[in-house]
């Protein structure tokens, strides 16, 4: 799924939103004019600051043209994470901008919650975990600071507002991959 000419093209994108909406010039605006841009897409857009999370929104499913979600996710990560104060323009330049492209989310079907264990495949599989209105998503990159497979879950069920040993035969789980692409910063 990598497109190093589709990645460069959703970075511009997403950078270009939101130095606009900080009154940046418009000279940076990314042209759309990748053929899959115009296709439903669904993306995570991740900013950092000094190798600090510094904003983080995304779509789980591809509802709009993946250009819009790529603009939407950016304009959301830097000015609507409840996480983070709105970015500041003095912060423009020194953020680092990175793009996930997700896959369709495939339910997973198992028996139970060591079952569901054996098939979790770390550093590879975006999870999805709901129970009820509790939803949560973890991207496969935070397998990096989480790797074990264990923490990595209670982490998920803590950031969908459950303990994190919770476990419920109602309990819904999804996995996808992502392409990523991140700015040289």
């Amino acid at each position: 799924m990598p497109d190093t000419e589709l990645g460069a093209t959703l970075l511009r994108l997403a950078r270009a939103a939101i130095g606009e909406q900080l009154g940046k010039p418009a000279a940076a605006t990314a042209t759309a004019s990748h053929a899959r841009l115009h296709e439903p897409g669904a993306t995570f857009v991740t900013l950092t600051r000094q190798g600090n999370l510094r904003g983080c929104i995304g779509s789980l499913e591809a509802y709009r043209p993946l250009a819009q979600d790529v603009r939407e996710n950016a304009l959301a990560a830097a000015f609507r994470d409840p996480r983070f104060s709105p970015l500041a323009v003095e912060e423009f330049e020194s953020i680092s901008v990175e793009v996930s492209l997700l896959t369709p989310a495939v339910p997973l079907a198992f028996r139970d919650e060591a079952e569901f264990m054996t098939l979790l495949r770390p550093g590879v599989d975006g999870i999805v975990f709901q129970y009820g209105r509790h939803r949560s998503t973890f991207l496969p990159q935070v397998w990096e600071s989480l790797p074990e497979p264990e923490q990595f879950m209670q982490q998920l069920k803590r950031k969908a507002g459950l303990p994190p040993n919770f476990w419920h035969e109602a309990v819904i789980i999804s996995r996808y991959e992502v392409a990523k692409w991140k700015e040289g910063r």
